[in-house]
């Protein structure tokens, strides 16, 4: 198995932010976001799927230098809108990291609400979305892999936390 880059998070979300990106932070960086002790190796973002913002997100794929993960080199990959319109679930490389786009997570409620409900975090000169912790509870158990599970556990201790 190859070596993984670090991991520059924030640059990630700098950039998609920078070109405007409608977006959501999901997965392990939102987990992180919201006080969990967990360690990731990518970034995960759902987005909205218009045409404006699916051209903006293209050219924020484009500055990152992303390229599909695990495929070899020699596939194109051309990240405009009429590609990003057609995936449900796109696995990338760039300097920077990995980055995972999602369109429709399992257990996610439609893009507009994740949106709406996601919480703003500044993250030092840009804030982003990240998805609620109801919401992440949802994606982790429809994943329902170990560590998705072991997610869920510490995603409802910190929500029994911040209720105190």
């Amino acid at each position: 198995m190859p070596e993984r880059r670090a991991l520059h998070a924030k640059d990630i979300l700098g950039v998609l932010t920078a070109h405007r990106v409608d977006f959501v932070v999901i997965g392990g960086i939102a987990l992180i976001l919201h006080g969990s002790a967990r360690n990731t190796f990518d970034v995960d973002v759902c987005f909205a799927g218009d045409d404006e913002n699916l051209a903006a997100f293209g050219s924020a794929l484009t500055e990152l230098g992303a390229s599909l993960r695990g495929v070899a080199e020699s596939a194109p990959f051309t990240p405009d809108a009429r590609t990003l319109r057609q995936i449900e679930v796109l696995t990338l490389e760039t300097p920077k990291g990995e980055l995972d786009v999602l369109a429709r997570p399992a257990g996610a409620p439609a893009y507009r609400v994740l949106r709406e409900e996601a919480e703003r975090v500044d993250l030092g000169g840009f804030a982003v979305r990240v998805a609620s912790l109801d919401h992440l509870l949802a994606m982790k158990r429809a994943a329902g892999r170990a560590k998705d599970l072991a997610d869920v556990a510490e995603l409802e201790t910190i929500k029994r936390l911040r209720r105190r």
